[in-house]
């Protein structure tokens, strides 16, 4: 792909980047970087493996190739290139499964309301489909099975990341909320054998948590409750979860889950947030964009740490550490008072420590 610094060419390769974007989940959809897994293949024979129309299968081949998805050889001969490798399904960090998802029908159409959003302030998705994101998936299995695996597959990239930000083996019981088959819960678990996890979601989402679980060996340590958060969530954990949930909802359904989470741990328990954090002005690409999805999509937003500080807030919680994650940031929150002492004991410690007292 050939740089070209022409400020009119850049832009319209910005404005068009929808048509990659659905070339992208249409090869992903028909798994063409798993048949490519072992090597090259003529658009014929790809054709013949999808169920697809040779000649325009070769449109679609060629055009990824001039983006550096593929590369093209002679004879209409096609192998991966390194981006086209995390279209594979096998490969750590598999981006099949998002690419599946963006391009689904309700998603996709969703964007094409965000002028009304920008206009009203109003959420795209009710605008397009006159539901919410959430009736809209449980009404069809098959959209909310992709949803499901997107989230799964995000949820595994970032898993590593944030394990290894946040000390979670001092705690007895993590719940994780809202946390769809339970992707992040099983990479907790497994990272720490003494640990026992909750996994809470609506229950059409955590129908095949109990297999997901089985297979990452760590079942026997997690108890699986198909609920809605807005109603309860398991009392008297050390730790509860909530990984891009909180995301999803404006403030006040924000708060409402999060003062029930804080109503349901136990004395010394806290909450851990695990959110992109908005950053300052002509920075930070990933949640201003993603902070746009929220308002097209589910309805939510991407904040601030100023505009975390505040919803916490009300909610009866305060933010004790803000760690860094990788693109996202583990926001740990407890309640007000137990903030306060935990505030308090840290300037003792820090007095004791340089000798003033």
């Amino acid at each position: 792909m050939q740089n070209n610094s022409d400020p009119a060419t850049t832009l319209r390769r910005l404005i068009d980047g929808f048509q990659v974007s659905q070339a992208i989940h249409v090869a992903a959809t028909l798994r063409i970087a798993d048949l490519l897994a072992s090597g090259s293949r003529t658009a014929d024979e790809l054709a013949a493996d999808t169920d697809t129309h040779a000649p325009t299968l070769y449109r679609l081949l060629r055009a990824l190739a001039s983006v550096e998805i593929l590369r093209e050889g002679n004879d209409r001969e096609f192998e991966l290139a390194p981006l086209g490798q995390q279209l594979r399904s096998d490969v750590v960090g598999s981006m099949a499964d998002w690419a599946g998802f963006v391009g689904s029908p309700g998603y996709w159409q969703a964007w094409s309301g965000l002028t009304h959003s920008v206009r009203t302030g109003e959420n795209a998705f009710r605008h397009i489909h006159a539901t919410d994101v959430w009736s809209y998936r449980a009404s069809r299995a098959d959209e909310s099975a992709v949803f499901d695996r997107a989230m799964t597959a995000l949820s595994r990239r970032s898993s590593a990341a944030l394990i290894a930000a946040y000390d979670f083996g001092r705690f007895r019981t993590v719940v994780d909320v809202g946390g769809g088959t339970g992707a992040l819960l099983a990479a907790i678990l497994g990272a720490h054998p003494g640990l026992h996890g909750i996994l809470i979601d609506q229950p059409h989402v955590v129908a095949a948590a109990g297999a997901f679980m089985e297979r990452a060996g760590v079942l026997d340590r997690c108890r699986i409750v198909g609920g809605s958060f807005f109603d309860a969530v398991p009392e008297g954990a050390d730790a509860y979860v909530l990984r891009s949930v909180i995301h999803d909802w404006e403030d006040v359904d924000a708060i409402r889950i999060l003062t029930m989470v804080g109503n349901a741990m136990a004395a010394d328990g806290r909450v851990l947030l695990m959110e992109r954090i908005v950053a300052p002005p002509n920075e930070g690409r990933d949640a201003k964009f993603s902070d746009l999805n929220m308002l097209v999509a589910p309805g939510g937003r991407e904040r601030t740490r100023e505009e975390f500080e505040a919803l916490l807030g009300l909610a009866g919680l305060r933010v004790a550490a803000v760690i860094d994650a990788g693109g996202f940031a583990v926001t740990e929150a407890l309640p007000n008072q137990r903030a306060d002492e935990a505030s308090r004991r840290s300037t003792d410690e820090a007095r004791n420590e340089d000798g003033e007292i």
